[in-house]
């Protein structure tokens, strides 16, 4: 339950952000903040995707919390949701 409310968190807050972005923008905004989270540190959502936004400390304690549920992820599920965002950023490539 922990974990998919911060699931819930992260996508309510994923939309927002979206909102403001257009295209090809909340596309490549989305598929860096998945890959900085699946692979990369909280620091690095903060530089990162994150980096031109203000995200206060409630928001940053959710990240981090997120980001352990990503960590705490079995090796063969995390592997799994690489692969995939691999395929969909090939696609877009092709695109």
């Amino acid at each position: 339950i922990k974990g998919s409310r911060a699931l819930l968190l992260v996508a309510l807050t994923l939309f927002c952000i979206c909102r403001l972005a257009t295209g090809e923008d909340c596309k490549e905004f989305f598929m860096d903040f998945l890959q900085t989270l699946l692979v990369g540190t909280p620091e690095e959502l903060y530089e990162g995707p994150l980096g031109k936004y203000n995200v206060n400390e409630d928001a940053k304690a959710a990240m981090t919390e997120l980001k352990s549920c990503t960590d705490g992820l079995q090796p063969m599920h995390k592997a799994e949701l690489i692969k995939l965002l691999v395929h969909v950023l090939g696609s877009q490539d092709g695109a």
